[in-house]
């Protein structure tokens, strides 16, 4: 199925662009905020569940995996939704367009999800291929359409991406609630035990429902489809298609998917492969003179903080995961709820958030913190979020701990996200080359992809039996986050020059 593509005259597009949407924002914005909600509704309800169901025993309805290699399925399948971002961003600027781009993006994501509702391996392994690719074609696109809405010198930029962080975040906060009551709840076994079905199949109807959610998501984006009729077209008819360096993306995306997984099992490869980004700041910003490579370097800077970010606060879907299924008590108030509860936590106080720090960028304006700032913050941030983690892993010694331990990292990383992310897609929309809009989102994904790699890893030493150890695993990665935020602090002003920023006080 094909996106129209009507014609806009100048004038109805520009007023599209700017007026009759929610707070002053374009229209369009509220459009692609609710299509977004449910698609992360469908994605965050899923990753809810699936280390849980990867490592929960065959007699439970599991699949009884070992948890080194339940977190290596986790890492490569969330690392392989981001990285696919460059190809699915290079196809929608060169051929589909980035409207078309998340429809069918979000037709195959939709498949995947269906795909893990039948109680089987193969049926397994198809649905992650399939929520990976529509992810990977999906995600950069709706961001660079959300970026098509602004002009890049509107101060609202920033604001409405956070704004459409909340849309996301209403998703995610919704889809660990009733997707989690669905597989784990005993109200909900009961149930199908009444029902006649088997209770062990509870995990499969939680990924239903999250199937459920993407063809609500897809049925809204078709809907108001029209909303934005002035960006995201594909390439006009006749124009000649980059067939061979298509060729050339997809093979290189294959081959670094390829080699990140095979670090599995040669794990000297990692630190080749995160050095990368390292040589290209200096190449592009210390040898090459020009602005575009100026921005090129900013862009990779920019890149290596989102990889050590989302290596530590993506450890939400793993080790936090096991900390909280394992050792946290999951009741509040006399009221016992699934571990899969607390992936909820994060998404509520980024709802609750996220108005504020629309309201306060765009209150400051000019005078609002540097990107690189921002993300120092957002680093510093998520680095005190896994040092709280610390006393908290050594009183496990003496039994299960509060499940406020837990909500109080959450509200930490929460700041640091909303520092962090949101700012990085606007950065992303604003900093890239017109034509490489769709290329340069897909970049910045594959940093969460390379994080989300690094999760995993992280995760499979993760160890709720020595509260020693633990306490160790959590300390040493907050000393990484926060010798990284230092690093930047020291970079900031270089950081901003390489931007094009004006030298003001941050």
């Amino acid at each position: 199925m094909h996106a129209p593509t009507p014609s806009v005259e100048p004038q109805t597009a520009q007023t599209d662009r700017d007026h009759g949407g929610f707070a002053g924002h374009p229209r369009g914005l509220s459009m692609l905020y609710y299509a977004e909600m449910w698609e992360r509704f469908s994605y965050y309800g899923m990753r809810a569940l699936l280390l849980l169901f990867m490592i929960a025993p065959l007699t439970m309805g599991g699949l009884g995996f070992d948890q080194k290699f339940a977190a290596q399925i986790y890492g490569n399948y969330t690392m392989a939704s981001y990285m696919v971002c460059i190809l699915g961003g290079y196809l929608a600027d060169n051929f589909l367009g980035a409207r078309r781009a998340v429809l069918i993006g979000g037709l195959i994501i939709t498949a995947g999800h269906y795909c893990l509702a039948f109680a089987s391996i193969p049926t397994f392994y198809a649905g992650l291929i399939l929520i990976a690719l529509g992810t990977g074609l999906l995600k950069p696109s709706i961001s660079t359409l959300v970026g098509g809405l602004y002009s890049p010198e509107d101060t609202r930029r920033d604001a409405g991406f956070s704004l459409f962080y909340m849309g996301i975040n209403l998703g995610a906060f919704a889809a660990p609630l009733v997707v989690g009551w669905l597989a784990q709840s005993d109200q909900f076994k009961t149930l199908l035990t009444g029902w006649g079905f088997d209770p062990l199949h509870s995990w499969h109807w939680g990924f239903a429902a999250a199937g459920v959610g993407m063809t609500i998501g897809m049925g809204v984006y078709l809907r108001r489809l029209h909303w934005l009729a002035h960006i995201g077209q594909a390439p006009a008819t006749g124009t000649p298609r980059p067939w061979d360096r298509l060729a050339l993306v997809a093979i290189g995306t294959a081959a670094l998917l390829g080699v990140m997984i095979a670090s599995d099992y040669f794990p000297w490869i990692n630190p080749l492969v995160y050095a990368l980004p390292i040589v290209g700041v200096i190449y592009f910003g210390v040898l090459k003179k020009d602005p575009d490579s100026h921005r090129i370097a900013a862009i990779l800077v920019f890149f290596i903080c989102a990889i050590i970010f989302w290596a530590v606060f993506e450890q939400a879907g793993s080790s936090l995961t096991l900390f909280a299924d394992e050792l946290t008590r999951n009741e509040t108030f006399g009221y016992a709820f699934p571990s899969s509860w607390f992936q909820s936590v994060n998404s509520l106080f980024v709802i609750a958030l996220a108005p504020l720090f629309a309201w306060l960028w765009v209150r400051l304006r000019e005078r609002q913190p540097s990107i690189p700032m921002k993300f120092f913050w957002g680093l510093v941030f998520l680095g005190l979020s896994f040092a709280l983690l610390v006393p908290a892993a050594q009183l496990t010694a003496a039994g299960k701990v509060s499940p406020w331990w837990l909500v109080g990292v959450y509200f930490l990383q929460t700041i640091g996200e909303l520092c962090l992310s949101p700012v990085g897609l606007s950065a992303m929309s604003k900093l890239a080359p017109a034509k490489l809009a769709g290329l340069v989102m897909g970049i910045w994904f594959l940093g969460s992809a390379l994080g989300n790699k690094l999760a995993g890893v992280l995760a499979g030493s993760f160890d709720a039996k020595d509260p020693l150890a633990l306490a160790n695993f959590f300390w040493n990665q907050a000393l990484l986050v926060g010798g990284m935020s230092l690093l930047l602090l020291i970079l900031v002003p270089w950081v901003r020059r390489l931007t094009g920023e004006q030298a003001t006080t941050d």
